[in-house]
């Protein structure tokens, strides 16, 4: 297989390390229009062939990768579909909801993969947690809640909860087996006028169920956690621990009593302590390994992959509507989804 990446800034060299790693496809083209990136990624991995020209990069290639600034996806994505080429995009998948339902449309129309780069949902940890949820452990999702905050890299093309928060939207999606109807956002733009660098978003699914997300370039410390609070158990991901990445705490509160037919005294109700373990979660092959590993698989394949462009547009349509929310102050805003 002929696979061409566009763009190899500070995301995009990563593609390339990983594409230049798997031994049964063919690294056509390296594209950027910087020339410096080009050099570098020159200097690193010597037999590649460097080009400008995304038209060349597409060309001859059975598969496109796009790891270019956000504002570039959907044109390139476009025009790589267009030329029948399977399309691996990263997030944002576009900026607006046409341009995403349009690429959605044209990807099945022509029968080619349309893939999302939503790295989270390829990390063993993640999928452990979807194992746990799906097997009735931890009981049911009552709420969910996550920070993804550090000091920078701010941007300029595009607010903190376009570069930070598909991450987290898309794994509450994952994790919450229902369509989000409601969403709030409410931030501040401390550094770079007309562009938030803190958001707080909430998010409501279709039985009530929560979802709160913190994301910011200004904080500090690094921070990536996701807490997901069940009736039976509640679970932390902390992604910056190399150690514990997973912790489960079986605790809650006695829901059986809350179901006897009296009426309960005030500060009689029950909570339980139980044990916290920190299970092993294979960490052998990395995220960003699996998820294109993954996308060449479908294209070989023809299966969909589970961050298709369909995906994409359900993580865009949250988006969508928390800088609606954001652009009126933090009124809510709610989601309508086609029966």
């Amino acid at each position: 297989m002929k696979i061409s990446l566009i763009g190899v800034g500070n995301w995009g060299r990563n593609h390339l390390r990983v594409l230049y790693s798997i031994p049964d496809i063919e690294l056509l083209w390296v594209c950027d229009l910087n020339e410096s990136l080009l050099k570098r990624a020159e200097q690193q991995f010597p037999r590649i062939k460097t080009t400008k020209d995304s038209d060349k990069a597409i060309k001859d290639a059975d598969a496109v990768v796009i790891a270019s600034s956000a504002v570039t996806h959907y044109q390139l994505a476009k025009k790589a579909l267009e030329a029948g080429k399977h399309v691996f995009v990263e997030k944002p998948m576009a900026l607006d909801v046409t341009e995403a339902d349009e690429l959605v449309k044209l990807s099945e129309s022509k029968g080619l993969v349309l893939m999302v780069g939503h790295l989270l949902l390829y990390h063993p940890v993640v999928n452990k947690l979807k194992e746990m949820i799906s097997g009735g452990e931890i009981g049911d999702i009552l709420y969910l809640y996550s920070r993804r905050v550090n000091l920078g890299r701010i941007r300029s093309d595009e607010n903190v909860m376009w570069s930070l928060a598909p991450h987290d939207i898309s794994v509450a999606n994952y994790l919450i087996p229902e369509k989000p109807v409601w969403v709030r956002a409410k931030g501040k733009d401390y550094v770079q006028n007309g562009i938030q660098d803190v958001v707080f978003m909430d998010v409501e699914y279709e039985s009530g169920r929560m979802a709160h997300f913190h994301v910011s370039w200004l904080d500090p410390h690094k921070v990536r956690t996701l807490v997901v609070v069940g009736t039976e158990k509640m679970v932390v991901f902390d992604d910056m621990n190399q150690d514990e990445k997973l912790k489960i705490y079986d605790k809650g509160v006695d829901w059986e009593m809350l179901k006897q037919p009296h009426d309960i005294p005030p500060g009689t109700i029950s909570i339980r302590y139980g044990d916290i373990c920190s299970p092993r979660v294979d960490m052998k092959k990395q995220p960003l390994n699996i998820e294109l590993e993954h996308f060449i698989t479908s294209v070989r394949k023809g299966s969909r992959p589970l961050t298709d462009g369909r995906n994409g547009l359900e993580v865009l349509k949250v988006l969508h509507a928390g800088q609606m929310s954001l652009d009126s102050g933090g009124k809510p805003i709610r989601i309508e989804w086609e029966e």
